[in-house]
Order: C-alpha cells, then structure tokens, then sequence
C-alpha cells in the first residue's frame, strides 16, 4: 500500500472519480483519476488551514 492508497481510505476511490467523472462525459484513466482526487485534497487542505487560521486571528482580536 503506498501513501496515496493510505490517503483513500474511507474516501471516494479513484474507480469510483472515474465513474462519477464518466456519467460527466470526462474519459480518464485510473491514474488520472487518482491525481484529480489527490489534487483537490491537497486543494481541499489548503482551504481548511487557511480557515482556521483566519478564525484564529478573529479570536485574537476580540
């Protein structure tokens, strides 16, 4: 198992993207597939860190 199977666990598989971006009318392979969905996880953390740390500097200036 490497890191990126490690990363899916209990998330949406890179079969199941492809599927979801098949019925989209995207046609894309198992590998492309896992780079999309470890794309918008990384994207996805980005967001989140940003948040919080907003909210942390919220706070402080309260």
């Amino acid at each position: 198992m490497n890191y990126r199977d490690e990363q899916n666990k209990g998330k949406i598989s890179p079969e199941k993207a492809q599927k979801m971006l098949k019925r989209e009318g995207m046609s894309v392979t198992l590998d492309q597939a896992e780079e999309i969905l470890y794309f918008l996880r990384l994207i996805a953390n980005i967001h989140i860190v940003k948040f919080i740390e907003k909210n942390k500097t919220t706070e402080k200036n309260k």
